[in-house]
């Protein structure tokens, strides 16, 4: 792998939203040379004052990287950054490497994939899974999908951005298991709103709820972290409404084309659906919650609970 004159790899990185600007501010930590794009040339700010440097356009961004990531919000927006005319593939040198932080779908995945092969670019899948405040912590969940020497080639760069970083197979794997771990996900947040309100409305402290949940056999990430923002009602995840139903939608289009019956995931798909038509899809994915707080016309609202995570 082509390296700078102090060994680090020249890396780009496209897409600088919630998640994608802290994942590239943890390449810059680890001292490579970082080179950087998005819609929003304010994203950047903070990333140009740490060292990284700024191009005009994903293809700008490719020609001057070794290795180039994206991490962007939807198939459309992976397949026009990546393979539009002024993409990622219209300026990567044979021989480099296109690394997808997007949760994507499988089969686009595949067939970027095939057209940077043409091309004779590699690339490996790496979804990140833990949310917002763990990637700006640089503890965030890699699951990286692709040729397993190829993975291990980049694992130095994988490591910069999140640990753990865990291969889990082919190409088109870690799409599949991170659509997985979302669906977990938002299926347990519609149930953590449910155990909260059922709290509230049988009298109980939240907070003592809160935390005789926390140390119960009921307990969950979801729980720990996003029921915070519940009580403590920003709802703040970092994570929108649009963007798990993308990814609801993803899994139960996998349940129905394996043949897995999946009733929870269903339900809890169209449990988003009806909070983004009530709420928007920019609100945050927590927010879902609040349907219930609605219908009930009472909030979950505990003192003593940070505004976001840290």
């Amino acid at each position: 792998m082509p390296v700078t004159g102090n060994g680090l790899t020249r890396v780009g990185y496209v897409g600088l939203g919630n998640l994608g600007v802290h994942l590239a501010a943890n390449l810059v930590r680890a001292g490579h040379a970082v080179v950087v794009t998005d819609l929003n040339a304010a994203a950047a700010t903070s990333l140009l004052a740490a060292g990284a440097t700024w191009a005009p356009s994903a293809q700008a961004v490719a020609a001057e990287s070794d290795v180039v990531f994206t991490c962007l919000p939807s198939p459309a927006a992976v397949d026009a950054v990546v393979a539009g005319s002024n993409g990622v593939l219209a300026g990567l040198r044979a021989g480099g490497t296109w690394i997808d932080n997007s949760t994507n779908d499988r089969d686009e995945t595949l067939r970027l994939a095939a057209m940077a092969t043409e091309r004779g670019i590699r690339m490996l899948e790496a979804p990140v899974t833990g949310g917002v405040h763990k990637a700006a912590a640089g503890a965030i969940t890699v699951l990286v999908g692709g040729d397993e020497a190829l993975y291990a080639e980049h694992a130095h760069l994988l490591a910069a951005i999140g640990n753990p970083v865990l291969y889990i197979g082919p190409l088109g794997s870690a799409a599949v298991i991170k659509v997985i771990t979302n669906m977990l996900a938002f299926i347990n947040l519609v149930s953590v709103g449910e155990a909260l309100m059922l709290a509230k409305v049988g009298g109980l402290d939240l907070v003592k709820s809160f935390e005789a949940i926390r140390n119960s056999s009921g307990n969950s990430f979801v729980h720990e972290t996003e029921g915070q923002l519940i009580l403590n009602g920003s709802y703040d995840i970092g994570f929108t409404m649009d963007l798990a139903c993308k990814d609801l939608g993803f899994a139960t289009r996998f349940g129905r084309e394996l043949g897995v019956p999946l009733e929870l995931a269903a339900l809890t798909e169209q449990t988003f659906v009806r909070a983004r038509s009530q709420y928007g899809g920019s609100a945050w994915s927590t927010q879902v919650v609040k349907l219930l707080e609605d219908a009930m016309g009472t909030d979950l609202r505990a003192p003593g609970f940070p505004p976001v995570l840290a």
